[in-house]
Formats: C-alpha cells, sequence, structure tokens
C-alpha cells in the first residue's frame, strides 16, 4: 500500500511573523521557512506504517516554489522513500491544492493519503475535506490515533465531548491533530541518504490542474496590541468595572 503525505512549506513556527508595510501579506524576505508541524506528523505517522508493514511506500508531495524541495528533503530524512514537487510561483489556495493532489492520487493511486489538519501560515483547515470530496474518499479529520487493518482504517478523533473513534475503508483521507505522534529527530546520515532518493518535478500544467485563485486578500493587519492592566482596592470595584466597563457579567 502507498500512502501520500502532502507536506507545506511555511514560515517556521519559533518566528514571529511581520506584516508588509503595504497590509498585502505577511514579510516572508529573509526569514526562516520549514516543514508545517502538522505535516511533519503526517510524514512520522506514514513512516511508522511502513515500519510495521503496513504500507510498502511513502511518497512525500509538496506545491509551490523551488524551495520547497528542501521541504521534501526533510520529509525525506525524516523517512519518505521518494517526492514529488508541483512547481509554480502562483499563488496557491486550498481548493488548488486539493485539484492538484486530486490529480497526484489518480497517478499514484495510494492506499492512504496523511497530512496535517492545517497549515500554521493560513489556518484554512480546508485542503484534506476538500480532496476528499473531489476524490470521492472516505476521510476522518483530526486523528490522535491511526491503526490500518484488512483494509480499513480505525482512526480515533478528539471532539468536543471526548474522543471519536471512526472506521473508513480504504483509500481514504486523514488528517492529522498535534497528539497523533511525535516526530523522530532527523539524523544526519538521514539528510545525506535523503539527498540520493528521487524526486520528481511538475508543473500545475502538467496535470491538467487550473491553479487561478478564487479569494483575494483584501488587507493583512496585526491584531490590536493589548492594553495594560490595572489594580483594584477591593472586590466591589472589581466587580464594579466588569459590569459597566468590561460588559462581561
Amino acid at each position: 500500500m502507498k500512502v501520500l503525505v502532502p507536506v507545506k512549506r511555511v514560515v517556521d513556527y519559533n518566528v514571529k511573523v511581520r506584516v508588509k508595510s503595504d497590509g498585502s501579506g505577511v514579510d516572508i524576505a529573509n526569514v526562516k521557512m520549514s516543514m508545517n508541524p502538522f505535516d511533519e506528523i503526517a510524514i512520522e505517522e506514514a513512516v511508522r506504517l511502513r515500519e510495521k508493514g503496513v504500507a510498502t511506500e511513502v511518497i512525500a508531495v509538496s506545491c509551490g516554489v523551488t524551495q520547497c524541495q528542501e521541504t521534501l528533503r526533510t520529509a525525506m530524512a525524516i523517512g519518505a522513500d521518494r517526492a514529488i514537487l508541483v512547481e509554480t510561483t502562483e499563488e496557491l489556495q486550498p481548493l488548488a491544492v486539493a485539484k492538484l493532489l486530486k490529480a497526484l492520487v489518480d497517478k499514484e493511486q495510494p492506499g492512504l493519503i496523511i497530512l496535517g489538519k492545517q497549515a500554521i501560515d493560513d489556518d484554512c483547515n480546508q485542503t484534506g475535506q476538500m480532496l476528499a470530496a473531489l476524490a470521492d474518499l472516505p476521510q476522518a479529520t483530526f486523528a490522535s490515533k491511526v491503526e490500518v487493518a484488512d483494509g480499513f482504517a480505525s482512526v480515533t478523533r478528539e471532539v468536543d465531548g471526548g474522543l471519536e473513534t471512526l472506521k473508513i475503508k480504504l483509500p481514504a483521507v486523514v488528517t492529522t491533530d498535534l497528539r497523533l505522534n511525535e516526530p523522530r529527530y532527523v539524523t544526519l546520515p538521514n539528510i545525506m541518504k535523503a539527498k540520493k532518493k528521487q524526486m520528481d518535478i511538475f508543473k500545475p500544467a502538467d496535470l491538467g490542474v487550473d491553479i487561478k485563485p478564487h479569494l483575494k486578500t483584501l488587507k493583512v493587519s496585526e491584531p490590536p496590541k493589548r492594553g495594560a492592566g490595572i489594580k483594584v482596592p477591593d472586590v466591589a470595584t472589581l466587580v464594579a468595572k466588569l459590569k459597566n466597563e468590561a460588559k462581561v457579567i
């Protein structure tokens, strides 16, 4: 069984992002980029499935600029067998990425597609669901535990009331939550091995996919700065301020 794992190149989660002066977006010039943390969890889970003998091949996929090759090399250093880059300099929105992944699913015929539930840059949480709809595949989102056996995947997911377990027929789409696993440390020997692994590069036109954006960003702004706190002399004053000024009671 092949496992397809889409990964996204995003601003590293340790970086404090800056909004461009014209409000058109986030400034990523000279900023450290890395793999989306949720996608790193997805790669780790796919590699663990292969190590258990459930999966035979793990394929990492990324869509975007040439520098996404670095993200794919990281995925192969974690344990992916080969990689596919859909190279484009155009802005990619979730629907466009889902269409590209649908074309690759048709091409590769994986038994399971595992991807992060959302990217930390746009927080859209849409690509996995859109891919499942386009490919007409069952889906299980926000997975905190995944078990595969006998042509089915048993996925435990966290919901408001506790845990919910879904049993879905393969092939299927699964999106990962933070508590699914802890990705392994990438060692130097594995980084060197990743340089020799196969990486195929396609253009969206090669896959017959139109990536025209359907959404337009009007403005990006920083959240308002938090005001300083104040001290109150007694409980009565606190209650009065909460009621009359904050209006929360």
